[in-house]
């Protein structure tokens, strides 16, 4: 089944939240997971959180406020969170 311009963005978006993800906590490509949790599988503290939070709106330019950062445990929820912040379609919304 071929992806539509929408799945091959929402891709794209889902990788450049993981490049960032893997990044901040210094993990190979192939550790994270869309539901590893981040501070039960990869040790993550609030300071890391804090540096996702700050490197998603310095690279993305989405503006995320903090109060949502408690929610941000996995991908999947780092994507949902900053969808819904950037008006992005969420998959299987």
């Amino acid at each position: 089944m071929p992806q539509t311009s929408e799945n091959l963005i929402q891709t794209e978006r889902l990788e450049a939240l993981r490049t960032i993800v893997v990044q901040v906590l210094e993990l190979g490509p192939d550790e994270l997971t869309e539901t590893s949790h981040f501070v039960n599988d990869h040790d993550a503290d609030s300071l890391l959180a804090l540096e996702i939070l700050a490197r998603i709106e310095l690279d993305l330019g989405v503006s995320i406020p903090q109060e949502e950062l408690p929610e941000m445990v996995t991908l999947t929820a780092v994507y949902d969170v900053v969808a819904r912040n950037a008006g992005w379609e969420i998959p299987n919304a």
